[in-house]
């Protein structure tokens, strides 16, 4: 079957290479020479497009909001992004974003084409209506959130609590999470849940035309006098989902801070303002204090949006929900598929998937099972279904129990850092050290917190968590944004932890108790 490819790539030599590796398997290249030409050309061929290569090798890098932006055109379109050796923030960058696969320049013709030929059965899948985001349409509820993990649970509690009321709901953590998850299931738990639920992403377009989405546009004026309308009146008597407030413009701030205190939506220089009633739902992946001192968020529209904040963890830090997602996963996608069997999972690799960082969170987890899935050759999923991941683990299999990291970690443009980060978290749950009776009195020696008690059982999760907490305000000096930034909390909820800990933040010798 003759496929469309659209390549975006500013290096013109780069561009004929890639054509003509394209052609010669009788398929069809659309070239771009910047990312804004290559959105224009998906824009006019949005249904026509099979794939995207897109090149991020360049001085430029990877765009932060292209992969958002294909999506957004067309959701179902997978993109591979091209990466130079040793380029490991923009790989990462590439998965965080959603991208279908990335490969290291330079790469042999025939590995393009795999990943190509992989990249169309997954599209080919997706016209089919087996796209794995069910998230992103249909209703969902707390049931649908897979978690084993205390972290989790606390999150599935704080957002029932919050369905029962109409205040905002600020949803921190990092990107692919399952902030949307959590936002549908509190829709859904609440008194709204048979209204609408309308979300808008503050990074998926231009400032100005986030204002427009939002607020509505009179620039939409009809010759019957209709107006376009906005996301928020879409919302009335429902909930509004913004993703990525922090990236609100100024403008749209002061325009939502209005909306939030008068319960009233600006009709605009020539309308009157309505009555709207919309709940609203945030979230961001930023620390929107430290958004406030650097002047980029108002403050005034912070304490009033951030009232009941709920903060996600990541996948990292709750490794135990990995094997209960990777089984949820696998079997949904094999009905999706209608498969005749489920497929299994072998224990090899549930174990290297657990092993694995997930620098996309759930959402990488999700796509890369999706992935396997769609591929699968046989009826039990292995390592070799998780080529990338299992790339990427190697190496912790040859670094045996050891804590010492890798000099590679001190190379930020190298895979190594990656690699190293990896290994030191295996080899930690491979061997725990043994806790001694003076070691488990006085919390750890140094920097290593036990985590078993004298008499060899795990020690209660709020003990462990307060013990790092002081670590962490003792090794940073008590830089209270520094603190709540390395342990990958908002400051908020770190200034509450503290109140529940009794920890005095002004008080160094209090933190090593």
């Amino acid at each position: 079957m003759t496929a469309h490819i659209l390549v975006i790539d500013e290096d013109p030599t780069q561009r004929r290479t890639l054509k003509f590796a394209i052609e010669a398997q009788g398929h069809i290249a659309h070239l771009a020479e910047t990312p804004h030409a290559g959105i224009e050309i998906l824009r006019r061929n949005r249904d026509a497009i099979n794939v995207v290569l897109v090149d991020a090798s360049s001085g430029s890098g990877l765009p932060e909001t292209l992969l958002s932006t294909l999506s957004d055109i067309n959701p179902t379109i997978p993109a591979i992004v091209l990466t130079a050796d040793g380029a490991t923030e923009t790989a990462l960058a590439a998965v965080r974003g959603g991208a279908f696969d990335f490969l290291v320049k330079p790469f042999a013709p025939e590995r393009l084409m795999g990943a190509v030929q992989a990249a169309l059965k997954i599209h080919h899948s997706s016209l089919q209506g087996k796209a794995p985001r069910r998230a992103r349409s249909g209703a969902v509820s707390f049931s649908d959130v897979v978690s084993v993990s205390a972290a989790m649970s606390r999150v599935v509690e704080l957002g029932r609590r919050a369905a029962q009321s109409a205040i905002p709901v600020m949803l921190e953590g990092e990107a692919g999470v399952g902030k949307e998850l959590i936002a549908r299931a509190i829709h859904a738990a609440s008194d709204r849940a048979s209204r609408p639920f309308v979300l808008i992403n503050c990074n998926a377009a231009a400032p100005s035309q986030i204002e427009e989405a939002l607020f509505g546009s009179e620039r939409g004026v009809a010759a019957d006098g209709e107006i376009t309308p906005g996301k928020i009146s879409d919302a009335d008597g429902g909930s509004l989902f913004i993703e990525e407030i922090s990236e609100l413009s100024a403008p749209a701030q002061i325009r939502l801070l209005e909306l939030v205190q008068s319960g009233e939506l600006d009709g605009g220089a020539s309308r009157k303002s309505r009555k709207v009633n919309v709940r609203l739902i945030l979230s961001t992946n930023k620390d929107l204090i430290e958004e406030v001192k650097a002047g980029r968020f108002r403050e005034d529209l912070y304490y009033r949006l951030n009232v009941f904040p709920i903060t996600i963890a990541a996948l990292r830090r709750r490794k135990e929900d990995i094997p209960h997602l990777v089984r949820a996963f696998v079997e949904r996608f094999s009905l999706e598929q209608r498969l005749v069997k489920t497929l299994q999972i072998d224990s090899s690799a549930i174990a290297l998937l657990t092993a694995f960082d997930w620098p996309g969170n759930t959402r990488q987890l999700e796509n890369a099972i999706f992935r396997a899935v769609v591929l699968a050759e046989s009826s039990v999923l292995g390592e070799s279904d998780f080529p990338h991941i299992a790339s990427q683990v190697s190496t912790t299999r040859s670094a045996g129990p050891s804590h010492d990291v890798p000099s590679g970690l001190n190379e930020p443009t190298t895979m190594a850092r990656v690699q190293a980060a990896l290994a030191e978290r295996t080899a930690s749950f491979a061997a725990p050290p043994q806790p001694t009776s003076q070691s488990v009195a006085s919390g750890a020696p140094g920097n290593v917190i036990i985590s078993t008690d004298e008499a060899g059982n795990v020690r209660k999760l709020a003990e462990i968590e307060e013990e790092l907490i002081r670590f962490a305000l003792k090794f940073y000096r008590g830089q209270m944004s520094q603190v709540a930034r390395k342990l990958g909390i908002g400051r908020s909820t770190l200034y509450r932890k503290l109140k529940d800990y009794g920890i005095d933040p002004d008080d160094p010798q209090k933190h090593a108790a």
